[in-house]
């Protein structure tokens, strides 16, 4: 697969407690434990979230490219809201993630609106990568 754009992002400090800084310092991040992880809830943000936004985003992203090879306009109000959870595994060998999105595309036909999103979530590459449980290459520095 050609790579179109790469980018980078370091965490340090406490990881879910610490600080993520990207490459180019555009992005730069306090992450906080959740209660509901055994945090204080203090105000930051956390991974999950992070991939909430990610996946929203390029999913809104890919539904628009898919709209315009359709030759169909969203409207500008369209929105697609990533729900990201974390918990353990069943495995009990460490946690896992689950995503599901909603797309909502005012004022066009349920059916249209249907196809779109399914073509989308073939398109998507964080759906890709969700389907298909891409491996991750893990290499100590």
């Amino acid at each position: 697969m050609p790579i179109l754009y790469t980018t980078e992002a370091t965490a340090s400090g406490g990881g879910r407690s610490g600080r993520s800084v990207t490459a180019d310092g555009v992005l730069d991040v306090q992450f906080t434990v959740p209660k509901e992880l055994g945090g204080d809830g203090a105000r930051g943000t956390n991974p999950e979230q992070l991939f909430a936004t990610g996946y929203s985003a390029c999913f809104l992203g890919a539904l628009r490219v898919v709209a315009g090879q359709k030759k169909v306009k969203l409207p500008d109000d369209t929105t697609v809201t990533a729900k990201v959870g974390i918990g353990p595994r069943d495995d009990g060998q460490g946690f896992g993630i689950e995503a599901a999105l909603t797309v909502d595309i005012p004022g066009l036909d349920r059916d249209l609106a249907e196809a779109l999103v399914a073509q989308a979530h073939i398109v998507c590459p964080y759906s890709h990568a969700m389907r298909t449980a891409t491996e991750v290459p893990v290499s100590v520095a």
